[in-house]
Parts: structure tokens; C-alpha cells; sequence
């Protein structure tokens, strides 16, 4: 079975993947939305748990150049990168998403050198904004080589691929909305109609929104 198709199934079992079209959810950014992805749950299923660790690998592995380094966003991603980067023997570090006011005032926590191949670790893709501005911080603060982000799951949504296009970055989710609506509506778990409602907002949330 698919990775993608898989990890779906795990993140609805688990409820780390959670579907409500009335009301809808609203995220930190004020987007509305009519599904809500918290992989920080799948930390808490040693199944499911292992079974995201062995993909996020295998998709490191994949890449056209062998990182010397894994990076993970703060904070949701720390311990996916964390425990890719064990499984590699390779060094972790993490990116703030603002800088210390005190201290270093850096964004890159860990001890890295400079001009280092380095994969970065999302928990999701949502707008991109996260991941790109992470990307940018590797760059800037570590002089950091990052062509590539892999995320457990994107909500598909043409801002992020915009941003990666722009900052010259490859993006590789695991699992996507597409897929995920696929699998519930499989399992009976939402109807053509809502499925259809739920596609819409990932192809333009702003005015998803606003009709409701």
C-alpha cells in the first residue's frame, strides 16, 4: 500500500486529521477551514508513529543529494526531524519561528557548520509560509545548502507551491488532501457532496470562506 494512502488511514484512525464543514475550523492565521491536521497526535501512537519515521527516511533517502544535516521547523516538526535524524546517524537542529530576543538571537538552534547540505523537516504544508521562511533562515544564518522539505501532509494549497517555486525549493509531502478524501470517502466517512466542498477550499480558501 501507498505511503500517502497509508498515512491517510493512520491520521483519521487517530483523529490527528479532523473534518467539520459546520462550523467550519478556524486556523491561527484566521483561515477558515473545513478540516483541521495536528500530526503532534501521531507522536503518541508507536504504530502510527513508526510507520511516519520509516516514510519521512525512505523519503530522505530519495533525494539527489545525501544531506549532511536534518532540520526541523519549530515546534511541530523538532521531534519528527529529531528522530529521522537519529535513525540516519546524521546531526539534527532546529528552526526557530523568530529569533531569541536574548542571546545569540538566532533562528537555527544546534551546532551546525557552515555550507552544510541540509534537508528540512515540515509537519505540514499549509500556505508554505513556515517551511519557506525556514528554508531562508538555514540559508542566511548557516549558509546552509536546502533544495528539499518533506511534511507528513499538505493541504495542496497553490500558495505554498507558489513560495517554494520562488525560493527554489522542492516540496515532498507524504500525504495529501487529495488522498485523504479519497480514504474517507471510502470508509464512508464523508459524503461526494462534502467531499466536494472540502476540495474547494483548497483550491481557494480565502473564498471558500467567505461564502460561508
Amino acid at each position: 500500500m501507498p505511503n500517502g494512502q497509508r498515512i491517510a488511514e493512520l491520521l483519521l484512525d487517530i483523529g490527528a486529521v479532523k473534518l467539520s464543514l459546520d462550523p467550519p475550523f478556524t486556523w491561527s492565521s484566521g483561515i477558515k477551514s473545513p478540516i483541521y491536521c495536528d500530526n503532534r497526535m501521531v507522536y503518541s501512537h508507536p504504530d502510527a508513529r513508526k510507520f511516519v519515521v520509516d516514510a519521512l527516511v525512505q523519503r530522505v533517502k530519495s533525494m539527489q543529494v545525501e544531506p549532511d544535516v536534518i532540520a526541523g521547523t519549530a515546534t511541530g516538526a523538532i521531534g519528527w526531524a529529531a528522530l529521522v535524524a537519529e535513525r540516519l546517524g546524521l546531526p539534527f537542529v532546529y528552526v526557530r519561528s523568530q529569533a531569541k530576543g536574548h542571546g545569540a538571537k538566532k533562528r537555527v538552534e544546534g551546532d551546525i557548520p557552515h555550507g552544510k547540505d541540509i534537508v528540512l523537516i515540515e509537519d505540514l504544508f499549509s500556505t508554505g509560509g513556515s517551511a519557506i521562511s525556514s528554508v531562508e533562515a538555514l540559508r542566511e544564518e548557516v549558509d546552509g545548502n536546502v533544495s528539499d522539505v518533506i511534511a507528513i501532509f499538505t493541504y495542496e494549497m497553490l500558495a505554498s507551491t507558489e513560495k517554494a517555486q520562488s525560493a527554489s525549493v522542492k516540496l515532498h509531502p507524504l500525504a495529501s488532501l487529495s488522498i485523504l478524501l479519497k480514504v474517507a470517502g471510502d470508509q464512508g466517512r464523508l459524503t461526494k457532496e462534502d467531499i466536494s466542498k472540502v476540495a474547494e477550499f483548497s483550491s481557494d480558501p480565502k473564498a471558500w470562506g467567505e461564502k460561508l
